[in-house]
């Protein structure tokens, strides 16, 4: 491990005996400066791993040199060596104030400078090992949990594609929902990683569908007021499934789920929430889903022109569909259809721009 020592004395003897003793320590390197600024202005963009410094210097004496140095960022634990002729109690006394961790007098005796130094070596090579450890260890943190979310993350499409083999809707959809949220999410100013939960949980909305009859949930006409009641009891078992979860993503997905058919007005369902009573994730997946399932052909219905879903959000702002929601959504049109033909169902079934 080469270790780099700063060396800065307005002597250039001085300057040039401490580096020759320097250089007797295995593997270091000496780094000298007869101008105290100048060495300091070295610290912002090196950090030493030992400072020798003077008391006695013309302009900025030692111990402003050490308070100046314990301010750069990286230099608050160097170890730091203070050589001063002065030997009166009060000097050191502020210079420990200041930072130094141990001092030598003038004239340098060699013996003991070159066994002070190589004890304040060691123990910065100590802090070396542990930071390089440490960084080890955040490094193999990061990948356990990168691994941890690829699980989840598997884990939340298996469940998705369950739903989805069951559901006339495609996984088009699903990924073109997920992507119109985040999308809204962020002109409405969340967070990336926010964004990026959004866009994970997204899916999910309609996995309670798993729970429905297929003579219901494929039925090619409209459903009656007994079918349409059982339909929506989806929201509720896709609650029931993702709840609980310490997951953020799958408790995310469980909001989701149980709110994207509620309505800003009140009149939408399981729970008739109204307004700001319906959790944000609710109100963004509500315009998502339906803008896409608008657009998008059925075995029960054609697919709508773009302007005419643009244009039923419109009608249907503050009543149906959070108008904030709404506004952000068609604020990132161009962004919105770009995502649209980036995920296109096989065969077609979008509808035209």
């Amino acid at each position: 491990m080469k270790m780099n020592v700063l060396v800065v004395d307005d002597t250039q003897i001085n300057v040039t005996l401490v580096a020759h003793l320097i250089a007797k320590l295995d593997d270091c390197d000496a780094t000298s400066f007869i101008v105290p600024q100048q060495g300091l202005d070295w610290c912002v963009e090196q950090v030493p791993d030992l400072v020798v410094v003077d008391y006695m210097m013309p302009g900025l004496d030692g111990i402003e040199f050490i308070r100046r140095f314990r301010s750069i960022p990286g230099c608050e634990d160097i170890p730091l060596l203070m050589v001063t002729a002065n030997d009166q109690t009060e000097v050191r006394h502020r210079a420990l104030e200041a930072g130094a961790n141990d001092f030598l007098t003038k004239p340098i005796d060699k013996t003991e400078f070159t066994m002070r130094a190589r004890n304040m070596l060691a123990l910065r090579r100590s802090q070396r090992r542990l930071g390089d450890h440490a960084l080890w260890l955040e490094e193999e943190v990061g990948k356990a949990t990168a691994s941890i979310l690829a699980r989840e993350r598997e884990m939340i499409f298996r469940l998705c594609k369950a739903a989805e083999s069951r559901d006339p809707e495609t996984g088009a959809h699903i990924l073109r929902m997920a992507h119109y949220s985040k999308l809204i999410a962020a002109r409405l100013g969340w967070a990336e990683s926010e964004q990026e939960m959004l866009l994970e949980a997204a899916p999910m909305h309609d996995i309670g569908k798993v729970g429905v009859p297929d003579n219901i949930l494929l039925k090619p006409g409209k459903l009656d007021e007994a079918e349409f009641a059982i339909i929506k009891t989806h929201a509720q078992h896709g609650y029931d499934i993702l709840k609980g979860s310490e997951s953020e993503i799958m408790r995310m997905g469980a909001e989701i789920a149980l709110t994207h058919h509620e309505k800003f007005d009140g009149s939408g369902y399981p729970s008739g929430l109204r307004g700001e009573d319906i959790p944000w994730s609710g109100r963004i997946c509500a315009v998502a889903d339906v803008f896409d399932a608008l657009t998008c052909e059925r075995p029960y219905k054609k697919a709508w022109e773009l302007d005419r879903a643009a244009a039923f959000l419109r009608e249907n702002t503050g009543t149906h569909f959070d108008p904030a929601c709404v506004e952000a959504f068609l604020t990132s049109w161009e962004e919105a259809v770009e995502i649209r033909n980036r995920f296109r169902d096989e065969g077609g079934g979008l509808a035209d721009a």
